[in-house]
C-alpha cells in the first residue's frame, strides 16, 4: 500500500512518473469508488483541485469537516481510518499535525494522501515542478530561488528539487530559514538568492494559523519580491502557492505581470493531484 505523506515517500523515478502521468490522458480508475477529503484547514485550490482530480479518475469525492468525525476525541484515529476505508479507495487529509497523517497511514487500511500538514506540502511541490518543467523547459539544472520562510511549502519543494537535479536556493530572515535538507543553498540576501535564477518563488509572510506580529513583518519586509528583485534574476518566471497578499510578499506588477506563472501553477494542482493518486493506486 502506497501512502504519500511527504516528498520523502518518493524516489526520483516515482516523482518523474507522477509528473509524466499528470500530463497524459487519465484512466477512470476510480469508477464507482470514493475519495475521502478531510479538511482541518480550508483551501480553495486544494479542495477544488482534489475534487476535480478524483472526478476525472471516475471517483466520487466526499468533503469531510473535523466536527463530522471527532477524530481522536469521539472516535479513535484507527477506528475513523478503518471506517473511511470501508467506503473510499483513498483517504486524503489537510491537517495541522503531521503526526495525525502518520497515525492514519499506520493503520494501512487505505492509501493516505497529505493535502497539507504543518511540516509538508507534497501536492504543492508536485504542481510546482510540473510548472517549472513547462515554463523553463527542463528540471535538471533549473535554478529555483525561494524568497521567504523555511516552511512546509519550501521544504517540500527543496526535497523535490533534490530528486530531479534542480538547484534550490532560499533567502530568509535570521531564524526563519530551512534546515536539515541536503543540497539547499541558504542565504540571507534575496538578491544573492535570485542571481541567475530561472524561477523566483515566494509565499505569504504569515501562514494560515501562524502568529502575526510587527516584529515578524519588519523581519520579512526586505524580502518582498518586486520588480527590482526580479531584474536581478535570469528573465525569471514568478511562482506563488497562493493565496497572495499584494503589497506584502509580492508586488502587483510581479504577480500580475507577463512572467508570472501562478495561474498555470494553480491549474497544475489538479493535474498533479491526479498523477499522485494514480501513483498511490500502483499504476506505475
Amino acid at each position: 500500500m502506497r501512502h504519500l505523506l511527504s516528498i520523502r515517500d518518493l524516489d526520483a523515478t516515482d516523482l518523474n512518473w507522477i509528473l509524466a502521468a499528470s500530463e497524459q490522458p487519465h484512466p477512470r480508475l476510480l469508477e464507482g469508488k470514493g475519495v475521502a477529503l478531510y479538511f482541518e484547514k480550508p483551501s480553495s485550490r486544494t479542495r477544488n483541485s482534489m475534487e476535480l482530480a478524483a472526478a476525472q479518475l471516475g471517483g466520487h469525492p466526499v468533503y469531510i469537516q473535523p466536527n463530522e468525525l471527532g477524530i481522536g476525541s469521539r472516535e479513535s484515529v484507527a477506528d475513523v481510518t478503518h471506517t473511511l476505508a470501508c467506503y473510499h479507495a483513498i483517504i486524503a487529509a489537510r491537517v495541522f499535525d503531521h503526526g495525525l497523517l502518520e497515525q492514519m497511514a499506520a493503520v494501512n487500511a487505505a492509501p493516505v494522501l497529505n493535502m497539507l500538514s504543518g511540516t509538508d506540502h507534497p501536492l504543492q511541490a508536485l504542481a510546482d515542478l510540473l510548472t517549472v518543467k513547462q515554463l523553463v523547459g527542463r528540471l535538471e539544472g533549473a535554478k529555483i530561488a525561494f524568497i521567504g520562510e523555511g516552511n512546509n511549502v519550501s521544504r517540500s519543494l527543496a526535497e523535490a528539487c533534490a530528486l530531479v537535479g534542480a538547484e534550490f536556493s532560499i533567502a530568509s530572515p535570521q531564524g526563519h530559514g530551512l534546515d536539515g535538507i541536503a543540497g539547499v543553498r541558504q542565504v540571507a540576501d534575496p538578491e544573492e538568492a535570485v542571481d541567475g535564477a530561472d524561477v523566483v518563488y515566494t509565499d505569504v509572510w504569515v501562514s494560515m494559523g501562524g502568529e502575526d506580529s510587527d516584529e515578524r513583518r519588519a523581519a520579512f519586509e526586505p524580502y518582498q519580491v518586486n520588480e527590482s528583485l526580479m531584474s536581478r534574476a535570469n528573465d525569471a518566471w514568478f511562482l506563488h502557492c497562493l493565496p497572495a497578499r499584494r503589497g506584502e510578499e509580492v508586488t502587483a506588477p510581479v504577480i500580475d505581470g507577463k512572467r508570472s506563472g501562478v495561474w498555470r501553477q494553480a491549474e497544475n494542482r489538479m493535474h498533479t493531484a491526479r498523477g499522485a493518486m494514480l501513483w498511490m493506486l500502483g499504476q506505475n
